[in-house]
């Protein structure tokens, strides 16, 4: 993955004990292992050589001992790993997504929150992955919306979904969510993929039914068009057609 989110407040509480040097060493280290998706190995050498850290290699041993964890197959930083298998984790639902017509598009007439990571001063490392989203004071407070993102929804597009609800004047509730999931189970879609059908469709809510129709329409009109072929082919001229 070539992107990454970087924290500059997380960054600074993480580091501020190190030298520019460390600093450096650290800051590279970690935009390799997002590049490569890959634990720094065990072998270092070739690391420092790609890296340009030639005559730093005590260093590189102490940043790794500091901020990785050593296992089997190499250094393992916890937040990159979490970073990347939820980079993965989306891009998977994006594929899924893609199959029922691709991604809502964006609704840009309404507010935008912001979204902060926050980390625990007692111990940054461990709690670097906790997403906290609160709403800073240059924003309007969103009324009765739910600012929490549910679980397996990506903050996008919850956000999204929070804004359609908002222009329908529909709140975003526990009960509503709970509603959606409990159809979505129906039709065998997860959450998310409903989320983004109801923001493709400008729908407030989602039914199971909705798409079961759609899929008999479809597979009704094919048969008349199939029956329709067969009557030319077979030389009726007197072909009429029954439907609803």
């Amino acid at each position: 993955m070539h992107y990454y989110k970087f924290n500059i407040a997380d960054w600074h509480l993480a580091t501020s004990h190190l030298s520019i040097t460390e600093e450096a060493v650290y800051f590279k280290l970690i935009n390799f292992y997002y590049d490569t998706e890959l634990p720094i190995p065990l072998e270092t050498e070739s690391v420092i050589r790609r890296l340009r850290l030639k005559g730093n290699g005590l260093i590189v041993k102490e940043v790794l001992q500091e901020f990785f964890v050593l296992e089997a197959d190499g250094w393992h930083h916890q937040r990159c790993d979490s970073e990347i298998a939820k980079y993965h984790s989306k891009a998977e639902v994006n594929r899924e997504v893609g199959k029922l017509g691709g991604r809502p598009k964006k609704i840009n007439d309404l507010d935008n929150p912001t979204i902060t990571d926050m980390v625990s001063e007692n111990n940054p490392q461990v709690t670097l992955t906790t997403n906290h989203k609160p709403l800073t004071i240059n924003q309007e407070p969103l009324t009765n919306i739910n600012t929490i993102t549910p679980e397996g929804v990506s903050d996008e597009v919850f956000k999204d979904f929070c804004k359609l609800r908002k222009g329908l004047k529909a709140p975003v509730t526990q009960t509503a969510i709970n509603g959606l999931a409990k159809e979505g189970q129906k039709a065998n879609l997860t959450l998310e993929q409903v989320m983004m059908l109801c923001c493709q469709n400008g729908w407030r809510g989602f039914k199971a039914e909705w798409i079961k129709e759609k899929k008999t329409v479809g597979e009704r009109n094919s048969t008349v068009m199939s029956g329709l072929t067969r009557g030319i082919i077979g030389g009726n001229k007197d072909v009429r057609l029954l439907g609803k």
